[in-house]
């Protein structure tokens, strides 16, 4: 008799070890969602920038149409990409396609910002100005909001990755999660704004 309650104490024992770990699992997946979602608040900021930094160039760079018209195409394919990787924030996939969105963004938001520099009236617009001030701002936002995720996926995928842990991960197919890491070198510099 008391051997069959031992063995009944074992079984428990291992079920709610199991169970932990399931538990820690979705935890730590919910974590990682939670911090793509504020990424995703700080792009959405920018998206909605950039519309009206380009708008307000447009009078004074009414020969750069290409460059404009690159940068607000860039922006949209990004916006479409942090959408779509905003619902699936779990979807490795989604997750690269957004960093190829976001590094495109970027190099035509260099060449948009490199070209304004030869436009004087442009750098002494207030506007102008105070756009790309909140532009500097929301991209320090989007640095720290990428560096909190790619902690918290960092944190997520040891777990799934951890003996006896990954046992657990592999049943309940809990699938490694994608960093978001900028993949161009000169993206991973501050894109700088002054009109100095």
């Amino acid at each position: 008799m008391s051997s069959s309650w031992a063995t009944l104490i074992v079984i428990a024992v291992v079920l709610l070890y199991f169970i932990s770990i399931y538990n820690s699992l979705v935890g730590l997946r919910n974590r990682f969602k939670n911090a793509f979602s504020q990424i995703d608040v700080q792009l959405k900021r920018r998206y909605e920038l950039i519309p009206n930094l380009v708008e307000t160039a447009k009078k004074y760079m009414q020969h750069e149409s290409d460059t404009l018209e690159a940068v607000i195409q860039a922006r949209n394919s990004a916006a479409s990409a942090g959408k779509n990787a905003a619902a699936h924030p779990d979807n490795a996939t989604a997750i690269k396609t957004l960093i190829g969105a976001e590094t495109a963004l970027g190099a035509s938001m260099g060449s948009f910002l490199a070209l304004s520099e030869s436009y004087p009236d442009l750098k002494a617009n207030t506007t102008i100005s105070e756009l790309l001030e909140e532009l500097t701002s929301t991209e320090n936002k989007v640095s720290y909001a990428r560096q909190a995720f790619n902690d918290a996926v960092m944190r997520y995928n040891t777990k799934c990755e951890q003996f006896p842990d990954n046992i657990i991960a592999g049943f309940f197919r809990f699938m490694p999660a994608e960093m978001f890491e900028i993949t161009n070198p000169q993206e991973k510099e501050a894109v700088k704004v002054s009109f100095d």
